[in-house]
């Protein structure tokens, strides 16, 4: 139960970013110019929309060894109009019904099959039903609708754009690509906690400004809200240099760093923590630097579910003990239970009776509740001596971990030697008691982060734009693979995407951001420094 097992999808889906309205952020970001000679190229650029389709790409050389591409691609097309969705519903009878209930109210519905699924999803039946509303070039349109048809009682209603459904477009799209060419470029890539701590959410231009990067991009996924768990937290593996900072989600694909960000390896993570008191007596750590699990159902932006498949663990505990280090902060999460306080060399200095105390800081917590409690009271006495082993497997091999390695969360993976391979079913990304929540992130459009490695070692960082009507309307996975297949990667992940997307030179956006109010605080970045 690895991953505040809480924490499908994250869904925080820092995904929830996923299932908001598509439109036009309200603030401009100031866009980042560099006085350096541009090389620019009208070529056919993307294998994106029609064959036909010119873009221009633009090449400035940032330091040496890395390179900055910003790409235009496609033309903003004639036939996008706002729609409203009313609900999705994975049988034909339940769409019908909210149809005829609209019919009897005076509206005029439409139906849509959703035919397709995660690649690796076993199910082939079609994924579901999707009832909505409306035609409209304007969005205030939609916006209109969506309010009458709220007086009536219809809830959870979603103005989308048509463009952003994930078929056939002219685009237009929006790319801003990092190239690192570790053989050349002689600083590091790294991963950074937003705010320095867990808890806690920054913005990318912030935290590369404080750091003095040569760029930046933003990392995995994270809780955004209280009521999903501790917010900042990732939801997902995190290192950085070489400590453990979060423990693995499911086996996903995440980005390992290592030499300092200089040899980069694309891989399923897992992490397998236990204890061993001095007594002989052995359990199972179920997370790190986190609230206890917290089981929620729904995805309204602050909750997650936890109904998943759980990522297998050697061992399972009926209640959770939670690991907290200094990273997390000054105090362990307060609450009924018990926990453990260990010194630098794994002995108990103090047994509390309640959760909630002073992290030492050279020296770790264990918190329990219920059963783990009585673990801690019977194997964790002062005196006694513990032993923490952390095991990080990377594709089912044990991982050599030092200082310089680092590893951010992501997932599904895109490509795997040269091939596409998006494994969203098999990583956790399809809720079966809610298919809508698979369409939402994987078939419709959004804005996305990712991260590749080609066959000479060159790293990539890439980013696109999304939700931003007339400009970029944002890739679904399948394009955001071929993108990186497109820029040579051969292997890539998908990383946080969303209004969670984000890209600097220095600490300036070279990006448009897709929340209203600008530029997100994520929980954790990849920073390019010297």
């Amino acid at each position: 139960m690895n991953k505040d097992t809480s924490k499908s999808i994250l869904i925080v889906f820092a995904l929830t970013a996923l299932l908001s309205t598509s439109s036009a952020p309200k603030v401009s970001p100031k866009i980042f110019e560099l006085n350096v000679k541009a090389s620019e190229a009208t070529v056919k650029s993307l294998p994106l929309g029609k064959l036909d389709l010119n873009g221009k790409i633009v090449k400035k050389r940032i330091a040496k060894g890395l390179i900055y591409t910003h790409i235009v691609h496609g033309k903003q097309s004639d036939k996008a109009v706002y729609i409203v969705d009313i609900a999705f519903r994975s049988e034909r009878s339940e769409a019908d019904a909210i149809a005829r209930r609209l019919k009897s109210d005076g509206f005029n519905p439409t139906i849509e099959t959703i035919t397709k699924r995660a690649n690796d999803d076993p199910d082939r039946r079609p994924l579901g039903y999707l009832v909505r509303m409306g035609a409209f070039p304007l969005e205030k349109d939609a916006e209109t609708l969506r309010k009458k048809l709220s007086t009536k009682g219809y809830k959870n209603l979603i103005v989308v754009n048509s463009e952003e459904d994930g078929g056939n477009t002219t685009g237009p799209w929006i790319v801003n690509v990092l190239e690192v060419t570790p053989k050349i470029f002689k600083g590091k890539i790294v991963p950074i906690l937003g705010t320095g701590i867990v808890p806690g959410r920054e913005r990318v231009s912030s935290i590369a400004a404080r750091s003095k990067a040569i760029a930046a991009i933003n990392g995995g996924y994270f809780v955004m809200g209280a009521s999903a768990g501790t917010v900042g937290d990732l939801a997902g593996v995190s290192m950085i240099k070489g400590n453990l900072i979060s423990e693995a989600f499911k086996g996903r694909t995440s980005v390992i760093l290592k030499g300092l960000g200089r040899n980069v390896q694309i891989s399923g993570v897992k992490t397998e923590l236990t204890v061993v008191s001095s007594d002989g007596s052995k359990t199972c750590i179920d997370g790190l630097n986190r609230k206890l699990r917290h089981r929620r159902s729904g995805n309204d932006g602050n909750t997650i579910s936890s109904n998943l498949g759980y990522q297998h663990i050697p061992c399972t505990n009926t209640n959770e003990l939670i690991q907290f280090t200094p990273v997390f902060g000054q105090f362990t999460e307060a609450g009924e239970g018990t926990e453990a306080v260990l010194n630098s060399k794994g002995m108990v200095t103090e047994l509390r009776n309640r959760r909630g105390g002073a992290i030492p800081r050279n020296g770790t917590v264990l918190s329990g509740t219920k059963d783990a409690s009585d673990w801690l009271k019977s194997h964790a006495k002062a005196g006694m001596k513990l032993a923490v082993n952390t095991t990080i497997l990377a594709d089912g091999k044990e991982l050599p971990i030092d200082q310089t390695t680092g590893i951010i969360n992501g997932g599904p993976r895109l490509l795997r030697n040269g091939s596409i391979d998006i494994p969203a079913f098999a990583e956790g990304f399809f809720w079966r008691k809610n298919p809508e929540s698979y369409y939402r992130f994987g078939i419709r459009r959004h804005p996305r982060t990712m991260m590749g490695v080609k066959a000479d070692g060159s790293i990539l960082l890439v980013t696109v734009d999304g939700r931003y009507p007339g400009n970029s309307i944002g890739t679904t996975l399948e394009e955001s693979a071929e993108i990186m297949k497109f820029l040579g990667a051969v292997d890539a992940v998908n990383l946080d995407g969303g209004g969670s997307t984000t890209m600097t030179i220095g600490s300036k956006l070279v990006m448009h951001p897709s929340d209203p109010k600008g530029e997100r605080p994520v929980g954790d970045a990849i920073l390019i420094m010297p």
